[in-house]
């Protein structure tokens, strides 16, 4: 066989094996997404059968079109989009402060063992406390304005951007601390350069953790003391005994957690490839 059979057998060889690759990755993305439809596809089944059979009355378990034409009537009317930004709103205000206090705080007990000494058990003490014992000590600050469940929500956040920037800190690799000392990088240099990269995929995952708290969070307090959002209208609807709001709205509760939590995931996965580059 000469050398040119030999090449253009290579050649065809490495194309039928990218195919195999490109055929396997392909159908690896298409079972993970047939396997996460299953059990919403599943549930909706039942819910179909169940209201169909009656095996509940229709005032506690209403018809899957009757919430679907609830959602279009209060998306015609505007309603949906406002109560549903003024969640957005308070989603991104809350994390925003969350994160900044979370972050600053692990990476001070990261890189101060005084801090460690002295502050951390008591903050530790501090996030053990959940969002529901904190609300009457914050009314009697904060009164029932924004201010309340901003402040309430971005505590939710605190705790698991905190304790993933910590230990994401704590657990940079000595050998790259190593190699920044060689190249005599100054503290600023060995944390930008060395130390933010190499945590990162700990800190996003903290953020991912913070943004779901926050989420649930946002329900439970607008549930108990707001005029608007999401949570809102959902105890709009248990006042008007109208079970199709109330399932719109927990239906659209877990779409958005599911989106948040997926687009978190995608940023989580490229921070793991640039933390393995600078690794490496």
């Amino acid at each position: 066989m000469s050398l040119t059979n030999v090449t253009a057998h290579s050649v065809q060889w490495q194309s039928y094996r990218s195919a195999f690759e490109f055929f396997k990755k392909y159908l690896k993305v298409t079972l993970q997404l047939a396997c996460g439809l299953l059990l919403p596809v599943l549930l909706l089944g039942v819910w179909y059968v169940a209201t169909v059979q009656h095996w509940l009355p229709e005032q506690i378990l209403p018809a899957p079109q009757l919430v679907w034409s609830t959602t279009v009537e209060l998306w015609q009317s505007g309603d949906l989009q406002f109560h549903f930004a003024t969640s957005a709103k308070r989603i991104l205000w809350s994390v925003s402060l969350g994160v900044s206090l979370g972050l600053s705080l692990g990476i001070w007990f990261a890189l101060s063992q005084r801090a460690q000494r002295f502050v951390l058990p008591s903050v530790n003490l501090l996030t053990q406390f959940p969002i529901i014992g904190w609300i009457p000590l914050l009314m009697i600050f904060l009164g029932i304005d924004e201010a309340l469940k901003i402040v309430a929500i971005s505590l939710a956040v605190v705790s698991p951007v905190l304790i993933a920037t910590f230990k994401g800190i704590q657990q940079v690799p000595n050998r790259l601390l190593e190699v920044a000392q060689v190249y005599q990088f100054s503290k600023l240099q060995t944390f930008s350069k060395v130390i933010l990269p190499a945590s990162l995929p700990a800190i996003i995952s903290g953020l991912r953790q913070g943004v779901m708290q926050a989420w649930l969070a946002l329900v439970f307090v607008e549930l108990l003391a707001s005029s608007e959002g999401i949570g809102f209208l959902m105890v709009w609807g248990r006042q008007l005994m109208q079970m199709d709001i109330i399932f719109m709205g927990i239906i659209l509760i877990g779409i958005t957690g599911f989106v948040l939590d997926s687009v978190l995931a995608a940023f989580e996965r490229l921070a793991r490839f640039y933390a393995t580059r600078v690794g490496g």
